[in-house]
Formats: structure tokens, sequence, C-alpha cells
């Protein structure tokens, strides 16, 4: 039987796993200039670092389906979401490792080698733990605590790159600019070994290997189509995360090089910004977590004022611990007013909040592309804001009308991950032919497309009877 209320007790311990996603993406931006300046690479070649962490995500899907099919039955179904979850841990513990040979060596692929091992098994975890969210409380809020996991994910993005700057240039107010390769082994080292000791608590947490409320959709949906792909819900919304994710990583993995170049920043004092980038997905997300923690409205109004700006608070904070200067981003909490009025426009409908936002996203690309100075470093840094709760929004699309077939559609929206490398990758050659800040115009063609998903998806799922402003649909979180 689904659950009435939010299991805290299992969902605490689960949302561990969104940390450390955030906390290695994240720290991805860091390591990009770092390696480009050590091996010696072009913007293009850079952000190869981001196409192997992300095509991972498509890998570790595709072996997924295949297992399954070879099996005739679900990988996951079979072995149990504990299990499951603890597996893909150790995963990416193994990848961990081979930071150690690659930094002695001066390896770049092996370097390589070692995220998209980490990333391989992050997929495994984000095929497990999206609907596990979801299954631990009411179907209602499933969105909700999504958006809250995925707020956890961005504590993460917001300490990793300043812990992983830090291990590699020593303090912020230190004088060292050199970036010795060998330092990258002991942060990720101690990853690894986090990664284990997750695992086994996990193990012995009280997570349900076979959630009743994932067992009785599976069993008591009824759908007259034969595959998930016969949605073109599902099919659309693909190509949305593709892009989606794309725009949220490659917006920020060349981001470091823009400052770099155009602005005359050192590399060891890019971290404090990509930080603010990452929390401001955490700033939007806590925001649009606020119905899981109370039913009242009248609370609810006020989390959602008081939410955003507790985040960024988080973000001061960590960054004050730090000892970097705050004053650069005192400013930044009037463009959080933005978020806040779009996310009350859009009233909880997703089609509506992911046409919203990405018209915002648009226009703050757009501002950062014609502009110079700090103004386009707040412009591109507040596409975080944007991008904050696109994911529930399209996950809850894609996957609605789905019903006995959505967690293999969830599994292909899983796949579409991968978007982050090959976006990354598209806009560090336009960057490479043209300029950096005019590579932000792949950016502004990404949001175009979700603005037009926003208003198809509406009109599909209208034919199929589903109306968003009557029905509260689940989603998911990244």
């Amino acid at each position: 039987m689904t659950p009435q209320k939010t299991n805290w007790g299992q969902f605490i311990p689960l949302i561990t796993v969104f940390f450390f996603w955030g906390f290695v993406a994240a720290s991805n931006d860091i390591l990009i200039p770092v390696f480009k300046e050590a091996f010696d690479l072009s913007q293009l070649q850079s952000q190869l670092v981001s196409l192997a962490f992300y095509i991972a995500y498509t890998v570790g899907s595709l072996i997924y389906l295949l297992i399954s099919y070879l099996t005739k039955g679900d990988l996951i179904n079979r072995i149990g979401y504990k299990n499951a979850l603890a597996l893909g841990l150790g995963i990416s513990a193994l990848g961990t490792l081979l930071f150690y040979p690659a930094a002695n060596l001066k390896s770049f692929p092996l370097m390589l080698s070692g995220l998209f091992i980490v990333a391989l098994g992050f997929s495994l975890q984000q095929t497990v733990a999206n609907p596990l969210a979801i299954a631990l409380g009411p179907v209602k809020t499933g969105s909700q605590r999504l958006t809250l996991a995925g707020g956890i994910n961005n504590l993460g993005t917001t300490i990793g790159p300043l812990i992983v700057s830090f291990a590699i240039f020593g303090s912020a107010t230190s004088a060292n600019t050199h970036m010795n390769i060998e330092s990258v082994k002991v942060p990720y080292l101690i990853l690894g070994a986090a990664f284990l000791l997750v695992a086994v608590l996990l193990k012995f947490s009280s997570i349900p290997d076979k959630p009743a409320a994932i067992v009785e959709s599976d069993e008591e949906a009824s759908s007259s189509r034969s595959s998930a792909l016969k949605y073109p819900q599902l099919i659309l919304g693909m190509i949305a995360i593709f892009v989606y994710v794309g725009v949220e990583v490659s917006t920020a993995s060349n981001l470091p090089a823009y400052m770099e170049k155009n602005l005359g920043f050192l590399t060891k004092d890019v971290a404090p910004y990509i930080s603010l980038y990452w929390a401001s997905l955490m700033i939007g997300r806590w925001t649009g977590a606020v119905e899981a923690f109370t039913d009242n409205m009248t609370w609810q109004k006020i989390l959602r004022f008081l939410a955003p700006y507790l985040a960024f608070g988080v973000f001061l904070l960590v960054n004050a611990l730090a000892k970097h200067d705050l004053t650069p981003f005192y400013v930044y909490g009037l463009i959080i007013l933005v978020l806040i009025g779009a996310d009350m426009a859009s009233k909880g409908n997703p089609a509506r909040m992911l046409l919203l936002f990405s018209a915002l996203g648009i226009i703050a690309l757009v501002i950062g592309m014609v502009s110079d100075g700090m103004v386009s470093v707040y412009a591109f840094t507040s596409v975080g804001l944007f991008c904050s709760t696109l994911w529930p929004c399209i996950f809850t699309l894609a996957v609605s009308g789905l019903g006995k077939h959505t967690s293999q559609g969830s599994s292909f929206l899983i796949m579409m991950i991968m978007g982050g490398g090959f976006i990354s990758l598209l806009q560090g050659y336009v960057a490479d032919v043209a300029t950096i800040q005019i590579s932000y115009i792949v950016g502004v063609a990404c949001f175009a497309y979700l603005a037009f998903y926003a208003w198809k998806v509406t009109q599909i799922l209208k034919s199929q009877g589903i109306d968003l402003e009557k029905e509260k649909l689940s989603g998911g979180g990244h």
C-alpha cells in the first residue's frame, strides 16, 4: 500500500547518494581548467571531461537494459533496490581508485577513465533512487520529495568545487596558482572511501528492497501500448532531458575559461563562482520543495521566500569558511527575487513552469552574451536558478500516463543525461572557432527547445485525457 506520509527514516539515508552526484559533477568544472593547463588541451579537448562523465550514464543505462533483456526480467527488481544502490556505490568507488595511477603517470586518458567508471556507478544509482524517492511517501508529493533530494544534490555541487579547489591550490588566500596534477589523488581517494561507507550504511538501513508502491503500480497499471517508446511525451521528453542537462552542464563547464580569458581571473579564484552557479540550483530546488514539508498554505507562502534565502545563506557560509571575499555576491540576492516570482507564477503546473523558466534562461544567456564584466558573470550564473526545477518538470511530463511502462521510460530518460557531455563538447567547439561568449548561443537553442516541449506536451497529454491544471503529477529529480 502507498505510504500516506513521507518515510523520513528511509528517505534521509537515500538522499546521501544525491549529494555525491552533485559533489562530483560540479567538481568536474574545477578539473576542466586544471587538466587544460596540465595537459595543454584546447577548449574542445578540455570538454572531454564532461563527455566522459555524462556518456557513462547512457552506457550504464544500456548495460542495465541489456542485462534485463537477456535475463528476461528487471535486474533491479531481481537484486533489490538496496543491493542495487550498494552495487552502484561500489562501482563508483572503483573509479576513484584510478585517479591514483592516473596522477602518477600524468595520464589524461586514465583520468577520463576514472571519471567514466564513477559515473557508470552513478547511472545505476540514479535509475534506482529516482523512483525510490517517489515511493517513500504519498505519490502526490513525490515531485516535491525529488525536488528536495535535488536540493541536497546541489548542496554537494556547492561544496564540491570549493573542496577540490582547496585540495589543488590550498586556501583561497594563498598566493599559490600552481596546478599540481598529483594533488587530485587524495580528495578522490577519500571520496571512494565515502562511497564504500555509505554503501555499507544503506545495506543495513531500513530502505525497502522492493517498495510496495512501485510493485503495486507495476502490477496494477494498465496500458494499451506495448512500449514506453510508443508515447510521444516520452520521446520528446528524452530530447528535452538531453538538452536540459546539456545547457545546465555546459554553462558551468565553459564559465571558468570565459572568466580567465575575458575577465583575467586566476583559475583558483573561479571556484566561488562555479560554487554560486551550482548553489543557484540548490536555491531553486529548496524553493520548489516546500510542499513536501507542510500542507498549510500560509506556511508554504512564507517558506517560498525563506527557503531560497536560507539556501543562499548556506552558500555564503561555506564561502566564508573557505575565506573567500563575499562582497561580490550580495547583489545576487536581488536576482533571487526573479526566481521567487517565476515560481509563484507557475502555480505548480510543470508545463507552465518549464515554459516560464526556459524563457528566463534565454534572457539570462542573452544578457551574458551582450554584456561584459561582472554583469555577464551574474547573468551566466543565474542560469542555474532557471535550470533548478526543470528536471522534475520534464521528468513529470515525460512519464505521465505511461502506466506500467513508467520504469522503462525512466531508464530511457536517465540515458539521455549524456547531453551534459555532448552539448558541452559542442559549446567548446563553437568557443574554439568563435569566442567563448558567443558559444553560449548553444544554450539559447537548448532553452528554445525546452520552451517548445512545454507547449507541445500540454497538447499531447490533453489528447490522452490528462489535464495538467487538474492533476497533481509525480516527477523525478536530478
